[in-house]
């Protein structure tokens, strides 16, 4: 779809939980060997990516993502180190996210609006967290296991975060900070 920027639909994080996980992850750096750490301006827990999206598609998108309204704010559990990947050599470091209904019915209303604006339905399941780094250095052939289980201990704390939006972000990959704010939908628990 030519070369129009690419877009994901996310639930921002609180500057509070941003600094607590760019603390966790300045201490994970120093032992797990990442091609790429998050700048914590970027922490999110996504909803859809979406990939490429014409304008028109945006223009669709945007007035279908006013659904989002109807759903109301609701907090949310987050903290807890984890990994996708080998744990040898791990692909993605990230912060969970606990289980929760309303955050898995605005994940359903984003499936719905993204489908009918023409969007491929995603048939993964979905395991809502937060990515700290991923793209493991191949150059590193240190075995992570050990590594990874002593480490991991100190990271599990859990944070309550108030979730009272949702954002549309537009990839930027050559910035520092890559993923920017393109529109913010309130959760206002209209009827």
């Amino acid at each position: 779809m030519g070369n129009y920027p690419h877009y994901f639909i996310a639930i921002p994080l609180p500057e509070s939980i941003q600094e607590q996980f760019a603390e966790w992850q300045s201490q994970l750096m120093k032992h797990i060997p990442l091609k790429r750490w998050y700048d914590k301006r970027d922490f999110h827990i996504t909803l859809k990516f979406l990939g490429p999206v014409s304008d028109n598609q945006l223009t669709d998108l945007s007035r279908g993502l006013s659904d989002l309204e109807l759903h109301a704010p609701f907090s949310l559990r987050v903290g807890k180190v984890g990994t996708f990947g080998s744990r040898k050599h791990p692909r993605v470091v990230w912060a969970g996210v606990e289980e929760s209904e309303p955050l898995f019915l605005l994940k359903q209303t984003v499936e719905n609006v993204t489908e009918m604006a023409g969007f491929p339905k995603e048939n993964r399941p979905y395991r809502p967290h937060i990515t700290l780094g991923k793209r493991w250095d191949n150059t590193n052939s240190k075995d992570m296991t050990e590594i990874l289980a002593s480490i991991k201990e100190p990271y599990r704390d859990i944070f309550t975060m108030e979730v009272a939006k949702a954002v549309l972000y537009q990839v930027e990959p050559e910035k520092k900070q890559k993923y920017k704010p393109v529109h913010t939908y309130s959760l206002l628990g209209k009827e």
